[in-house]
């Protein structure tokens, strides 16, 4: 049997500002800008930008041809309450706290200010 040939995979979420983005997925969700791609700096838009948490990874893109808003990105985590304090702490809004699912997973839902859905599941 030959070893598996897929690695990994990179959520695209689409933005309308890669600043506003930055901001709330570094800042408030503790992702790390790993890197960044902005042809017209030092203007901040069209971009695209490299998150990285916990070796997980999220791409976001302000460009036209990079999907449209209101995608949803899923991680699944060891911890979902221990992620809802963390970002309770700083001010993050949910559209769903932490809360068990009937098919026995715990999640736990947001959005950013594209309407993206950010949702961490605890497998049950």
């Amino acid at each position: 049997m030959s070893p598996p040939n897929l690695l990994s995979a990179s959520p695209l979420l689409h933005v309308s500002s890669s600043e506003v983005a930055e901001i709330y997925y570094g800042t408030q969700l503790g992702f790390t800008l790993a890197w960044q791609y902005r042809p017209h700096a030092p203007a901040a838009d069209p971009g695209y930008l490299g998150f990285e948490r916990d070796g997980v990874r999220l791409h976001v893109s302000s460009f036209s041809g990079d999907g449209v808003a209101g995608g949803v990105a899923s991680f699944e985590v060891r911890d979902v309450d221990a992620l809802y304090e963390e970002f309770k702490a700083r001010g993050v809004a949910f559209e769903l706290p932490p809360h068990d699912q009937s098919w026995g997973n715990r999640e736990m839902y947001l959005r950013d200010a594209d309407g993206n859905s950010i949702r961490f599941i605890q497998p049950g």
